[in-house]
């Protein structure tokens, strides 16, 4: 079997004692990939996988169908087959009756609600087309692959859509999609699509659309009372993290780096680490078209969602990666946020309303610093909390 990809004894005992609902379980217990050697790069990008996916096995794929020759070859030709063949009929054989599905509009249970979303936004979208852009993988058949699937769809509005009637426009948006599969199922899934572009693109009012929305939340969704963000212990101050020089971990370390990123410029509000963790030339791509260049651009984006939500607490629920230290990282981090709308900002007066937000970012890590960041979350979801009546 060519390239084998096998966790170490001990890591791969320690990961078969989770469930599989575990699988979302800390990275240490997780294959990181330690190159791209099965990566979309590697294939040549889709269309060549498509055209020659291969028949031998680059890695043990215990439960999968035959046909597939890595979890890469898996993500791309089961969304080929479901989305732009039109097989929906083929999620009933890839993913588990019981999935869980995480999106925009919350928990989506079970294989009957994700074939009749798939319908449901074929229906809309008839022509519509999903390019991979890239995806992060980690795990193996024990524990569970988890992947990171960045994608860019396209496709044109000529059926009804849960927005209105056909508008006839064509649409371009980004989704990340985190999965976890074993055995040839998908049992958790975290999408993130860009609804807010997508109901600008489609020429509707975006305000009046979630605030329509935001009035149609179930009973409970939209209750007042919430708690305090763990970003502070009690008046104390929030720790500002160095590097883990006694982690005694031979190189960069991925977690570590992100972690510490993440918590210092966040919840410690110190902007000035984005010169620390982030490349000169940094390339941004964000949600509702966002799209900047440089250290500088990054820091008042960051700024400017601070200044909205002045007690704004951040987690990392889920990091993985791939790479080395001499070809670079590929990272995803999936993320929530809780705060307050106290502050003015693209969402017009304060609210005083509690939000939560949540979000999967992508980062290409080079030389110890993050050179491109993809940042997705649910801005459509935020505004519904924030405009409903």
């Amino acid at each position: 079997m060519a390239n084998e990809q096998t966790p170490a004894d001990e890591r791969k005992a320690n990961a078969s004692q989770n469930s599989p609902d575990d699988a979302a379980s800390p990275s240490n217990v997780r294959f990181m990939p330690p190159d791209f050697s099965i990566s979309l790069a590697a294939k040549g990008g889709t269309d060549n996988l498509l055209l020659n996916p291969g028949n031998e096995r680059l890695q043990s794929m215990r439960g999968f169908e035959d046909t597939y020759v890595d979890i890469i070859d898996y993500i791309v030709r089961i969304t080929h087959r479901i989305w732009e063949e039109k097989d929906i009929g083929y999620i009933y054989d890839t993913y588990r009756h019981n999935s869980r599905v995480y999106d925009d509009y919350g928990l989506q249970y079970g294989s009957e609600k994700i074939v009749a979303d798939t319908v449901h936004t074929i229906n809309a979208f008839p022509d519509i087309r999903l390019f991979a852009d890239e995806i992060i993988w980690a795990g193996d058949d024990v524990s569970g692959f988890h992947t990171s699937h960045r994608t860019v769809i396209s496709g044109h509005n000529t059926g009804f859509s849960r927005y209105g009637p056909p508008t006839g426009k064509k649409v371009l948006l980004w989704c990340i999609a985190n999965c976890v599969s074993l055995e040839n199922e998908i049992f958790k899934e975290w999408v993130i699509y860009d609804t807010a572009s997508l109901i600008h693109q489609l020429g509707f009012d975006l305000r009046e659309m979630a605030r329509e929305f935001g009035n149609q939340m179930e009973s409970g969704a939209d209750s007042e009372v919430a708690g305090e963000g763990e970003r502070l212990p009690g008046q104390g101050k929030p720790a500002y993290l160095l590097p883990n020089s006694a982690s005694g971990f031979d190189g960069f370390d991925v977690e570590e780096f992100i972690r510490r990123t993440y918590h210092n410029i966040w919840n410690r509000r110190m902007l000035n680490d984005v010169r620390r963790a982030y490349h000169q030339s940094l390339q941004f791509r964000g949600s509702t078209g966002r799209a900047f260049s440089g250290r500088g651009d990054y820091q008042s984006y960051v700024l400017s969602i601070l200044a909205m939500f002045p007690d704004l607490a951040l987690t990392i629920d889920d990091i993985y990666w791939m790479g080395n230290d001499d070809e670079g990282y590929l990272a995803a981090v999936r993320w929530s946020i809780a705060g307050s709308h106290r502050g003015n900002g693209i969402y017009g007066q304060p609210t005083g309303r509690q939000i939560t937000m949540w979000g999967i970012s992508q980062h290409r890590i080079v030389d110890g610093a993050i050179a491109a960041e993809w940042m997705l979350f649910n801005e459509f979801a935020v505004m519904q909390q924030i405009f409903r009546d």
